[in-house]
């Protein structure tokens, strides 16, 4: 199981994440690529909270494949295309994350845009059992 590094020296994690991960050693890394709110059929949901459900659901999918969990997942990095969507986004993330313990390192940056613009949200993680 890895472990959280949260110093006691820096400003606490303002969410429900971890500053650091620590893990090791391990028998093997899964990197995804970057999942959009595509659903297998094409479908994109309309909103930024839809598209981060599925954003999670393709990565939960892609960690199956390699005999993982979420709770394998020692760091999420987001991306969101306006600011007002970043608490929906969070909301995802935290209903994804529900029970896993340590909460991984996690990233949220705000971009001017995707390779189209009903993309809202893209998320990549990287795990290690």
């Amino acid at each position: 199981m890895p472990d959280k590094l949260n110093p006691q020296g820096i400003a606490a994690p303002f969410g429900a994440y971890s500053h650091g991960i620590a893990a090791g050693p391990v028998e093997r890394i899964v990197v995804t690529s970057g999942q959009l709110g595509l659903a297998a059929d094409g479908s994109l949901a309309p909103d930024a909270a839809g598209q981060a459900r599925q954003c999670f659901a393709n990565i939960t999918a892609i960690l199956a494949e390699a005999g993982m969990t979420a709770a394998d997942v020692l760091r999420i990095n987001a991306f969101v295309t306006r600011r007002e969507d970043f608490p929906a986004y969070m909301a995802e993330r935290d209903r994804w994350l529900e029970g896993v313990e340590p909460r991984p390192a996690s990233t949220l940056v705000i971009v001017t845009g995707f390779t189209r613009p009903e993309f809202l949200v893209e998320v990549e993680a990287t795990a290690a059992r």
